[in-house]
């Protein structure tokens, strides 16, 4: 039997303030347990939550970017359950009528097998919250200690219809939607310190059915390795399952990446155990649309908005603009280098294919390339201008990138990269191929197109790679016609 899996996700996106929802609590990395809490995250008695304008003006922002309805109006609510780092015994969340509604999210996908695609994936809701405290294990031994550092901290909850068809589009949707917060300064995005993270819930279906199966939710995936491994281990164990004749349980379970396998946390809860109650501490949130004017107009070009403008000023394909537009570091450098070149698009598949497999190899981050727009826009129109060839060009660019300093035409001359493009030198030495392979000539002459490209290849040999391809391709043909 052919199956489906049905995925959907919720992510945890902590808001880029420099202090905590609810009070004045300053938000800071690595201080020390409990050095960050004000008596409104310890819940002490007779103190009251304001809530911070900027968190709102964050979720504000996310919501005009992905096309969605900004409530004129919404409601916090308690979430009510007993964890030790929780000290109100409740959330400050939203529910019913969160600041977010609706919306959609449009990445590339690249799959392991068949051709890249782009998908649009539809957002349910987005939510504001507080994040709570964390319990320590392992201080003194048979004891937890609870660090509130965190409690408080501001929160967008994304969460997504069930629309995801494998991990890797999970993934690709992940990364799109990472870039994307941290493109509009709204989040910091940093993966190690719990600033984004997924929550993945699972089903399998047969495949042409259309009522869902029984979900499993996988919590607190704080990388896309993590969140794509879990999800296929999670697929593979409900197929095996049912397939063995039992049946999947409704549970929240944890991602274990020692062992490369999910286990069972607890038996999921519905919103109903929660006991979800508006919050009498807090007024609903008013939005005026003169306020969410005032947010609109600051806001930075949008991803989608400069994807249209690539496609139908740049030429570019929708595939490539989805690509270059993948963090905002990378547009930036793509557009800088688009400015300063004739061609567009070879612009946007030197981003895409040399800079940005190097950056990956190297680690970083688009912002530290060493090779600056200007130099890389230099690097292609030697390209386009016929002075050196594509590969050639490649060994420029990595020889740059060692030594950014070094001029593009230096580096050239200096490693003897410079095209042959007289006409005369090569015609010379198409002659002297031509008579020295006469049966590559009569495959030609017969048809055979793959003999050209031997003739080609011997002339590039005898050039060392040094001659115009194109200018020999034309060569070739003019005398064998």
């Amino acid at each position: 039997m052919q199956w489906e899996v049905v995925i959907g996700l919720e992510t945890h996106v902590q808001l880029s303030t420099k202090t905590k929802i609810f009070s004045g609590a300053e938000i800071k990395i690595g201080a020390e347990p409990n050095r960050q809490a004000c008596p409104v995250d310890l819940a002490l008695p007779g103190v009251l939550p304001v809530l911070n304008k900027g968190a709102v003006e964050r979720a504000m922002r996310f919501g005009l970017a992905i096309g969605a309805e900004v409530a004129p109006k919404s409601v916090f609510a308690r979430k009510n359950y007993f964890y030790p780092d929780l000290p109100k015994a409740y959330q400050i969340s939203q529910f019913e009528l969160p600041v977010v509604v609706g919306g959609s999210v449009t990445f590339p996908v690249t799959p392991k097998k068949g051709d890249p695609y782009v998908k649009t994936l539809h957002l349910t809701r987005a939510h504001l919250e507080e994040d709570a405290g964390k319990s320590v294990h392992g201080i003194r031994r048979g004891l937890s200690g609870i660090d509130l550092n965190r409690a408080g901290t501001p929160l967008l909850e994304i969460v997504t219809e069930p629309e995801l068809r494998s991990a890797q589009e999970a993934v690709a949707y992940a990364r799109a939607l990472h870039a994307l917060v941290v493109w509009l300064d709204i989040s910091y995005g940093d993966m190690q310190n719990g600033n984004f993270r997924c929550d993945a819930n699972v089903s399998v279906r047969p495949a042409g059915e259309t009522k869902l199966g029984t979900r499993c939710e996988i919590k607190n995936l704080n990388s896309f390795k993590y969140l794509e491994d879990a999800i296929n281990y999670e697929m593979r164990r409900q197929i095996e399952l049912i397939e063995d004749g039992g049946t999947v349980i409704q549970a929240t379970r944890l991602y274990d990446p020692e062992k490369g396998e999910t286990r069972e946390m607890r038996t999921k809860e519905d919103s109903m155990d929660y006991r979800y109650f508006p919050c009498p501490d807090l007024l609903p949130l008013e939005i005026s649309r003169e306020w969410l004017e005032d947010v609109r107009r600051a806001m930075p070009e949008l991803p989608q908005a400069l994807r249209k403008r690539l496609v139908e000023d740049f030429g570019l394909s929708d595939y490539d603009a989805a690509m270059v537009t993948q963090n905002r570091a990378m547009a930036d450098y793509y557009l800088a280098v688009a400015d300063l070149v004739s061609d567009k698009k070879i612009a946007a598949n030197w981003v895409i294919g040399e800079v940005a497999a190097t950056v990956n190899a190297k680690g970083i981050d688009f912002e530290h390339v060493p090779v600056t727009p200007a130099v890389l826009a230099r690097v292609i129109e030697r390209v386009l201008d016929s002075t050196i060839s594509n590969k050639a060009a490649k060994t420029v660019f990595e020889t740059l990138w060692e030594s950014p300093v070094e001029d593009v035409d230096a580096v050239i001359e200096r490693l003897g990269l410079k095209q042959i493009s007289d006409a005369s030198a090569i015609e010379k030495i198409v002659d002297e191929v031509i008579a020295a392979n006469p049966k590559n000539v009569e495959e030609f002459k017969a048809g055979k197109e793959k003999a050209l490209n031997a003739l080609v290849g011997q002339v590039m040999k005898q050039t060392k790679g040094k001659a115009n391809p194109a200018q020999v391709n034309a060569i070739l043909r003019a005398r064998l016609a």
